[in-house]
């Protein structure tokens, strides 16, 4: 099958900091790399190298030709990512020596995707392929309409947060994935629980602590996190996504799919960058961890 990825395109500016810089305070860069990144682009890489047929749908300008050729490079059918008059967007990301960040994002050509660009991009899906979302394009609430009507199983990535979204999608979805905070978020504004969301398969992430899934009408399962030494938290949660997806994707069992997607996170944090490090699928079969 193919997972269609409606999804974000980013340079990402990567600066190695002491520590993350509080209000008003400049702080000298010990570091910076620039890398393929977008919560679109690290998902559509980690799926491929985890073994599935990716199509990316997504936009960026003219000066992001470089992107697109470094997805087909990773795996990933580039032919519906469209050429916009609006710069590529980017992401500012500062990295601390804990590995923890923060982002500051430009949106630009991520939110410039004409809607019948997305349909003649899934007028080639079959019945039974996937699309993910994220929350760093425009469409999406077309995209989920018309993914749910053509039988694909519609998954969304519920960052960065922002409840009204989240609602906008849900009628639609068939997998949503989210953090524990964005969890609680959303419950706030629904008055639903994550166990009690009218979607079939719920995965919140836990962070250090692992993950918990839901699946409708059974328990709660929880998978512990691999205890490592992390280093870049940055693209984890992309990995973690795109190696589920993945697992679904070759029919394995969601438990399954969480536990190699599990390792691919474990291994991701290791490391400094996002969609160029994302580990490949023997990598994270060979991997120990103690």
């Amino acid at each position: 099958m193919t997972i269609w990825n409606l999804g974000s395109i980013n340079a990402d500016m990567v600066y190695d900091l002491p520590h993350l810089p509080a209000p008003g305070e400049t702080l000298a860069a010990l570091g910076l790399d620039r890398f393929l990144g977008g919560k679109g682009a690290n998902m559509s890489v980690a799926a491929a190298r985890a073994g599935s047929r990716v199509s990316h749908i997504g936009a960026v300008g003219q000066d992001g030709r470089w992107a697109k050729d470094r997805l087909t490079e990773y795996g990933v059918d580039t032919l519906f990512i469209s050429e916009v008059d609006l710069p590529t967007g980017h992401a500012i990301i500062a990295v601390d020596a804990e590995g923890e960040n923060l982002i500051i994002l430009y949106p630009g050509a991520n939110h410039a995707l004409d809607v019948s660009h997305l349909g003649q991009a899934l007028s080639s899906a079959n019945t039974g392929d996937l699309l993910i979302l994220q929350n760093e394009t425009n469409a999406q609430v077309e995209a989920a309409q018309l993914g749910h009507r053509l039988g694909l199983t519609v998954c969304y990535a519920a960052a960065p947060f922002q409840a009204q979204a989240v609602k906008a999608v849900l009628p639609y979805l068939d997998f949503l994935i989210l953090n524990e905070v964005e969890a609680e978020q959303l419950r706030q504004e629904t008055g639903l629980s994550a166990s009690d969301m009218p979607v079939r398969h719920v995965i919140v992430t836990l962070g250090s602590k692992g993950a918990r899934y839901l699946q409708q009408g059974s328990d709660p399962v929880e998978f512990a996190a691999h205890k490592v030494q992390a280093v870049d938290t940055t693209g984890a949660g992309d990995t973690f996504t795109g190696y589920v997806l993945a697992g679904m994707d070759r029919g394995m069992p969601m438990e399954q799919a969480i536990l190699q997607a599990n390792r691919a996170a474990a291994l991701m944090v290791m490391r400094h960058g996002t969609a160029d490090v994302i580990p490949d699928l023997k990598e994270v079969r060979d991997a120990s961890f103690d």
